[in-house]
């Protein structure tokens, strides 16, 4: 990936983070999740007064790709206002498509935080391979 397909991804997490629905926590985050073929889903965290509700931009994105076909992802870029990790669902529904997936967490200023796998951020994570197969 070149630098400038990177800036993009940051640019694309950092904008569909300002359409967050935050009335709760505050606290915006944006992910643009790309597909192999190199179609870009973006997403935002949605809260709800029900809290368990709400879902996070990761996932949000993830669903999004996955309602259109997509099951084969390279790398999702994160934006929070401090360059957050994605929570442990997250990371769950993400690794049954992409246990090597790149994953950019990055700020709101586009400042990269960390540039690292999935499966640094899921050790010993648990995918369809983890099964038994009949």
């Amino acid at each position: 990936m070149t630098d400038p397909d990177l800036s993009t991804l940051i640019e694309q997490a950092i904008n569909v983070a300002q359409k967050a629905y935050v009335p709760y926590s505050h606290f915006p985050v944006g992910a643009a999740l790309r597909t192999n073929d190199g179609t870009v889903f973006s997403g935002c965290n949605v809260e709800n007064a029900a809290y368990p509700s709400g879902i996070c931009a990761e996932r949000t994105a993830l669903v999004k790709a996955v309602s259109e076909g997509y099951r084969l992802f390279d790398i999702i870029v994160v934006a929070s206002v401090a360059g957050g990790s994605p929570c442990g669902q997250c990371r769950q529904m993400l690794y049954e498509f992409a246990p090597d997936l790149r994953v950019v967490l990055v700020d709101f200023d586009g400042a990269i935080h960390h540039d690292l796998t999935l499966r640094t951020l899921l050790p010993l994570g648990f995918g369809p391979e983890s099964l038994p197969h009949p």
